[in-house]
């Protein structure tokens, strides 16, 4: 590939790289994050760009912050080859992938009406989550598809 055919964002000073994201997965990113533009965060994005692993992938690198350990687990859901970079001082610092977490608690909307989650109380949703998906520890509801539709942080 010639220089002329490479992606180029600028180098972050301070904050947090987020690559091999699902392609078309980015503004899930963002939503997960809580980043919408209004709060002033400084945000790169590169979507849908030649991956030799993925063969299309999302890049999302966030000026000044560092991702908790809850939304790399969220991040997981949508994104399960995805890696973080953390950079401080224009160096990449650590660089891990993500890992699916055996379960996920108070992130995600069940879909079933009926479910003990969706009504008036004050219980947080729980999900397994599996290889195909993830399952309500409550009423047993697996989604599968669109998990990114279902995330519910904040």
């Amino acid at each position: 590939m010639s220089d002329e055919q490479k992606l180029r964002v600028s180098k972050i000073t301070e904050g947090t790289v987020i690559d091999h994201v699902t392609g078309g997965q980015a503004l899930n990113v963002l939503a997960i994050l809580g980043i919408d533009g209004s709060g002033g965060e400084e945000v790169s994005i590169g979507m849908n760009v030649p991956s030799e692993r993925l063969g299309r992938k999302d890049v999302v690198k966030v000026e000044g912050r560092e991702l908790s350990q809850d939304e790399v687990d969220v991040l997981s859901l949508i994104a399960p080859a995805a890696t973080i970079n953390i950079v401080r001082d224009y160096d990449v610092v650590e660089k891990h992938r993500v890992e699916r977490p055996g379960e996920v608690v108070g992130v995600l909307q069940c879909p079933n009406r009926n479910c003990i989650t969706t009504k008036d109380e004050p219980v947080d949703s729980r999900f397994a989550v599996l290889d195909e998906g993830v399952r309500c520890a409550y009423c047993d509801t697996i989604i599968r598809e669109s998990i990114a539709d279902h995330i519910h942080v904040g």
